[in-house]
């Protein structure tokens, strides 16, 4: 079977009311903190001089994974409940978070983690959903996704049924265009090949 590749730009692929889960548009905190009331300046008497004053915190959006790249941007990913897998990146000069970007949509529940692994500027993912998987039973959907340059654009791979990729790495001499997932059991080697102009292979399954 041949790899799926998702290219939605991120403003079509906003999803409404992933705000909440995934923090504001920008992850500054609330919209008016920083307005001020022209009649409460005009009259109002400072306690304290503008230099002394604590600064608003900043608050982020809440990820199940994150990961910092080696250009200083940050990359996050969550599980929304009844939407699926979202990510957001941090600009490294700005700090402005993107907006939600939905990578994978499914409405089954969770797993317990996402696994997230840089190779210079590509963005390799591992995420698992699945009936009462949060509780121990096995995952019936299992995505393989890889996002690079702008993480505007994000190949995908669904394998249903099946454990879960547990490793992600870089072949030849880690060149992060040709990438492999694989699984280890006691009787197989499965593993899932991407590369950067093809995409995503076929699984392979390998006896032992």
């Amino acid at each position: 079977m041949s790899g799926d590749r998702l290219r939605v730009p991120a403003a079509v692929a906003m999803v409404t009311g992933l705000a909440v889960a995934c923090g504001g548009p920008t992850g500054t905190g609330s919209a008016t903190a920083g307005a001020t009331d022209t009649a409460t300046r005009a009259t109002a008497t400072p306690t304290r001089s503008v230099a002394g004053a604590s600064p608003t915190p900043s608050v982020g959006p809440r990820f199940d994974g994150e990961i910092r790249l080696p250009d200083g941007r940050r990359v996050g990913m969550a599980y929304v409940a009844g939407r699926g897998l979202v990510e957001r990146h941090r600009d490294a000069g700005t700090g402005a978070w993107s907006a939600p970007l939905l990578v994978y949509a499914t409405a089954t529940d969770r797993c317990h983690s996402v696994t997230l692994k840089a190779f210079d500027d590509t963005v390799a993912v591992i995420a698992d959903w699945g009936d009462y998987c949060y509780d121990g039973e096995p995952p019936t959907e299992s995505i393989a996704a890889v996002g690079t340059a702008d993480l505007g654009r994000w190949d995908t791979r669904l394998t249903e049924d099946f454990d879960g990729w547990t490793e992600v790495a870089a072949q030849g001499e880690g060149d992060a265009r040709r990438l492999r997932f694989t699984r280890n059991s006691t009787e197989t080697l499965t593993r899932l090949d991407w590369h950067a102009t093809g995409g995503f292979a076929q699984v392979e399954e390998i006896p032992r």
